[in-house]
């Protein structure tokens, strides 16, 4: 009996697995779910009356039963690379001169693949089962989220005829075998998990990509099972044994293993047919039901990649081409004006909603009144929308073809909407303001911003609180931020006695944050995170910044007249200077360290590390934001700077670099990444 029990489960062990990799790897399913499924329920059953025949491989062990308490992390055996990004063909046939200057030869061939829009992934084989699953993380080190990954049933937890002797229709299988590949939600599955996030009340994911993201870091595998996440293969890492001299045949090698591989890869004989094959995508994958958002393009030939080598952050032998911003059509139902921090004036348009790059957009700017103009955009219009950057939905093209009768342009308010003062347009410029200082308009979006991340950075002070707090007239500049008490957050709607706390407490951390800081959340007009840096390292304390006259602003490197004249016209405000009084009356005390006050030599050290030394930040970086890598860049002695010249002595390359990086390589400019600066200032990024 016990020995029929155990040759029943192996069988339908082998079945499930066959009919995984049917779905998953050939794309032809032999059975109904309903069939699967059927199958799949046996299994539990008798494994679960006989749990001395359960194996950590079989299909069921896919969902372990507790949450982990975190996360361990994982030092890849081989680094995961970035990849350089190309926006045109042009760039393109530039990577393919480049290539065969280097190769110093025509003959080779490239694999092109779709560019899947999700959260890269390693997993490691050894003896042909599962053993560990880490994420990209900074490239040499990842989380280990093997628990999570194991959910996924595109995923093969044991490869194809992995046993004793681990042998496959190809040959011998590696000891070790090292995958690469990129974990996805498939689209369906994004929109449903949104709406019942919706339904519950909770945040919906801005896109799959964060979606997939954010499941692959839950401590509890149990919900990761239930977000139905997928996978395709399409590198090897660390192998024990060579699989194939080029990439195509790992490719179809990884498919005899079990392992999912994107079907729609082609291998190109030269560059014009990589550029046919990229622009075929361009329209063809709106109908895929993953995101993708370009095409990955790869030497074939091993021996030729590895004689192209790597930079620091990315290899020689492959690039991506990013397809042109996603665009989507929708009507325009009303326009609306947004007041901003400095008083300018902002055409809104509200648009039915329309799905856009994996989110509903329902609002998207218009920028100015002359962009308003010029595409002449009017209430009912058909508009095309899209993302820059990915991120902020704006109007591009007006279907005035499709315009209806009687359509009239938007007039230019000549009032503010919020305060009703008085607007005027800036000398020379595009934007129209409000001139009323007072306006609660500016006031709100002033307090947003003086609360930000980069600025003063106080938690738990949202947009909502802060439309609260001054329309209950308990806020009417910065300065009475500090003066809350918890009794008026009490009084104010859905503010319970914990959150109270927690928003006094954010405030009084804010006290002491550094002089930049402050200097940056003020407001003052054309002054960011990194002019605000350079004001406070020179002048040393508020004081000296405020009573210097506008000769000794002009002379701090890297200020201009115009900013020097709008500094000085600040602090000279008889207002502003009483609202800086009452923070400072309030308990704020910005501090500034200063390098003469860090301890001995060691101090003089950290001081010297780049010294002298001129570095642009280009893309997003993992362990900062680009207000604190310049605050780092700063106490190390360097220069940060924004624009690539000959005398810049670095470029510290993130993830998405934009064009600073191409003219960094045409410069010849030293290109590093964000592993090697923390290197060279010694320091953890925190």
């Amino acid at each position: 009996m016990a020995e029929n029990v155990q040759k029943r489960i192996k069988k339908l062990r082998d079945q499930i697995r066959k009919h995984d990799y049917l779905y998953y790897v050939l794309n032809q399913p032999e059975i109904s779910d309903r069939q699967y499924d059927k199958l799949f329920a046996e299994l539990k059953d008798l494994e679960q009356a006989h749990p001395e025949l359960i194996t950590p491989d079989s299909p069921t062990q896919r969902v372990s039963g507790q949450p982990l308490e975190g996360f361990a992390a994982v030092r890849h055996a081989i680094p995961m690379l970035s990849i350089d990004n190309t926006y045109s063909a042009d760039e393109l046939r530039a990577f393919d001169e480049r290539v065969r200057k280097q190769l110093g030869s025509k003959d080779y061939d490239y694999v092109v693949e779709l560019k899947i829009d999700g959260l890269a992934i390693s997993l490691r084989y050894e003896n042909g089962r599962l053993i560990t699953a880490a994420t990209r993380g900074d490239g040499e080190v990842g989380d280990d989220v093997t628990a999570n990954v194991r959910t996924i049933r595109a995923v093969p937890l044991a490869l194809l005829d992995a046993g004793p002797p681990y042998v496959w229709r190809g040959g011998k299988m590696p000891r070790i075998l090292e995958v690469r590949g990129e974990v996805y939600m498939p689209t369906k599955s994004f929109i449903e998990l949104n709406n019942q996030r919706a339904k519950m009340g909770e945040q919906v994911f801005a896109n799959p990509r964060n979606a997939a993201a954010g499941s692959l870091k839950l401590l509890d595998a149990r919900i990761t099972a239930a977000r139905n996440l997928s996978f395709f293969a399409y590198a090897a890492g660390e192998v024990s044994e060579p699989l194939a001299q080029t990439h195509h045949q790992t490719l179809q090698k990884f498919k005899q293993f079990g392992l999912a591989v994107n079907p729609h890869n082609a291998k190109a004989r030269d560059i014009e047919q990589v550029i046919d094959i990229c622009f075929s995508w361009s329209e063809k994958r709106l109908a895929l039901d993953y995101k993708t958002d370009g095409m990955v393009i790869k030497i074939n030939r091993f021996d030729q990649r590895d004689a192209l080598g790597a930079t620091g952050r990315a290899p020689r032998w492959c690039i991506s081409y990013k397809f042109a911003a996603e665009r989507a059509q929708t009507t325009i139902e009303s326009i609306d004006v947004q007041v901003g921090k400095s008083g300018i004036l902002t055409p809104v348009a509200n648009l039915t909603p329309v799905l856009l790059a994996g989110t509903t957009v329902k609002r998207a700017s218009l920028h100015n009144f002359d962009e308003l103009a010029r595409l002449d955009a009017r209430f009912g219009d058909t508009v095309l929308i899209e993302k820059a950057g990915e991120i902020i939905p704006q109007v591009v093209q007006v279907k005035r073809e499709l315009r209806h009768a009687g359509a009239v342009p938007f007039k230019v308010p000549a009032k503010c909407p919020i305060c009703g003062s008085a607007v005027a347009k800036d000398k020379e410029g595009v934007y129209i303001r409000c001139t009323n200082p007072n306006c609660v308009g500016q006031l709100k979006e002033r307090l947003r911003y003086f609360a930000g991340r980069d600025q003063m950075d106080i938690e738990h002070l949202g947009p909502a609180l802060i439309e609260q707090l001054v329309e209950a007239g308990l806020v009417k500049n910065f300065a009475d931020l500090y003066k809350l008490q918890k009794s008026d957050l009490m009084a104010l709607e859905r503010m319970g006695e914990k959150s109270a706390d927690n928003v006094i407490a954010a405030i009084e951390k804010s006290k002491t944050r550094p002089l930049w800081r402050l200097i940056a959340a003020l407001g003052i007009r054309h002054i960011g995170g990194q002019s605000a840096d350079i004001l406070a390292e020179h002048f040393g304390s508020l004081d000296t910044l405020m009573a210097a006259d506008i000769e000794s602003l002009q002379t701090v490197e890297q200020i201009g007249p115009k900013i020097a004249e709008s500094v000085h016209e600040y602090f000279r405000n008889p207002v502003n200077r009483a609202v800086i009084e009452g923070l400072l009356s309030a308990g704020v005390r910005p501090e500034q360290p200063k390098k003469t006050r860090r301890a001995g030599k060691s101090a003089i050290r950290m001081a010297d590390k780049l010294a002298g030394k001129t570095i642009v930040v280009t893309g997003t970086l993992e362990k900062f934001t680009r207000p604190q890598v310049e605050q780092a860049i700063k106490q190390a002695g360097g220069k940060p700077s924004s624009s690539v010249s000959k005398k810049t002595d670095f470029v510290l390359a993130g993830k998405e670099p934009g064009s600073k990086l191409d003219k960094a390589s045409q410069l010849g400019v030293q290109i590093i990444t964000e592993k090697e600066f923390l290197q060279m200032i010694n320091t953890d990024g925190h």
